[in-house]
């Protein structure tokens, strides 16, 4: 990545690096940027490029806090749910080479905290060699049930470690779970360094006369490039007519991965067109830019006039910024639960041996639309469950996408749902957590 040339290809909606000299010169007038200690370092980078300088608080001394991170939390904007910083090892495992040192597998608590429902698997890890798949129930892990482990958890009496063991290779710890047809099975699970496949799953059904792709895609990083055009390419083969793609638990990733994946759903059609627009603050008005759709590294190329999206709260970022560039040019419906709400992004800046990844630019549209703090609403308002692996009928979600295939409109159910999810919106704080950040990936 520290090789691309060109910086528009480095924004993120959610990671990436890069800086600009220019940004010493503005932030140089102030104390912090005189300072070698971390934390004034760390002050110093927002003053120059956060979106919201002006809204940072004064007054905090750096030297009062033992790590960046507890720093940046006291003196970031309050309407910031979004900025962070990661030790550099950090930034080169998740967003480099997209591995992490685990099981492989994602959970949820379930069935009044005494189980972990799976929410996803990645193919390279243990657990999906041993046959851990989407909606299955762990009860049991290491002799103990998961609801004696889950209530030491809340009560301070366990950790993680203790669970699922210490990040070393070999560590093995024996996993009991339910199938959805209630089959139990067991299996030693090893830790090992996990490759995490972004495709986490492609398939084509036939509803009618119309051949439905479906993709479900969970994060936009450099190894995606490779795994979109490969699905792309799948998808041309089978000739689709409809593409229902699942960004549900997607939260964001590399702008340019996000262009590739509109552009693979779209183009030739939107040849020329604009994908976004950047807005920087008023310090930085020069970095503001344009950028049209292009595939970048992938070649293929469906030209649909529509796409069903799927979302729920952890659909955030580079996921609603692929929603919002494709909606001024082809149908877009969208199916599920209100999306996180960030229509900004990062250049990450290295300060030390961190990677500080502090909101610096706001996103548009073609239109000029990007204000969508609360969330994308969806237009058919469907809960999210867990019914199955990927693609089965009894996923609310997906079924609802091909009902309205079949029918051409939201389904009576959905068009109920309608106020509740209006309700909902209403009450969700400013200050809430992206929902993907309570899932328990290990």
């Amino acid at each position: 990545m520290n090789k691309l040339l060109v910086m528009f290809v480095c924004l993120l909606l959610a990671g990436c690096g890069g800086s600009d000299s220019a940004d010493d010169d503005i932030a140089g007038n102030i104390a912090e940027c005189s300072r070698s200690d971390l934390n004034s370092q760390v002050y110093c980078k927002l003053y120059a490029d956060y979106l919201w300088y002006d809204e940072l608080k004064t007054g905090v001394d750096p030297l009062a806090f033992s790590t960046p991170s507890a720093y940046l939390s006291q003196v970031i904007a309050d309407r910031d749910r979004y900025s962070f910083i990661i030790t550099e090892q950090q930034y080169q495992d998740r967003y480099i080479n997209a591995v992490f040192f685990g099981y492989g597998f994602a959970t949820q608590r379930t069935n009044d905290n005494t189980a972990l429902q799976v929410l996803y698997v990645y193919d390279g890890g243990s657990a999906a060699q041993r046959g851990l798949r989407r909606a299955d129930k762990i009860t049991e892990i290491d002799g103990i049930s998961v609801a004696e482990w889950l209530a030491r958890l809340d009560a301070g009496t366990a950790t993680n470690e203790d669970i699922y063991g210490p990040n070393e290779a070999g560590v093995v710890r024996r996993f009991v779970w339910r199938k959805p047809d209630n089959r139990q099975l067991q299996a030693d699970f090893v830790k090992s360094t996990v490759t995490t496949n972004t495709v986490l799953h492609r398939s084509v059904a036939q509803l009618g006369n119309k051949t439905v792709g479906y993709l479900v895609f969970n994060t936009f990083i450099e190894l995606s490039e490779v795994e979109l055009e490969q699905a792309f390419s799948f998808f041309a083969g089978q000739n689709i007519d409809e593409l229902v793609l699942d960004l549900r638990y997607n939260g964001g990733g590399l702008i340019r991965v996000a262009n590739q994946l509109s552009s693979h759903i779209a183009l030739p059609k939107l040849q020329g067109n604009i994908f976004v627009k950047y807005r920087y603050n008023d310090k930085n008005t020069r970095k503001n830019s344009t950028v049209a759709f292009a595939l970048g590294a992938g070649r293929t190329a469906l030209n649909l006039p529509r796409v069903f999206v799927l979302t729920t709260a952890g659909s955030c970022s580079s996921s609603e910024l692929v929603i919002n560039a494709l909606s001024p040019f082809i149908d877009v419906v969208q199916i599920g639960e209100t999306t996180c709400g960030k229509p900004v992004g990062q250049v990450p800046d290295q300060v030390g041996d961190y990677r500080l990844f502090a909101i610096n630019f706001q996103t548009v549209n073609a239109l000029d639309f990007g204000g969508y703090f609360d969330g994308l609403s969806p237009n058919c308002p469907v809960n999210a469950v867990v019914a199955g692996d990927w693609g089965v009928s009894q996923d609310p979600l997906y079924a609802e996408a091909l009902a309205y295939i079949s029918n051409g409109r939201c389904s009576a159910v959905a068009l109920s749902g309608q106020s509740l999810q209006q309700q909902a919106i209403q009450q969700v704080s400013p200050r809430a957590q992206p929902q993907w950040l309570q899932y328990n990936e290990q």
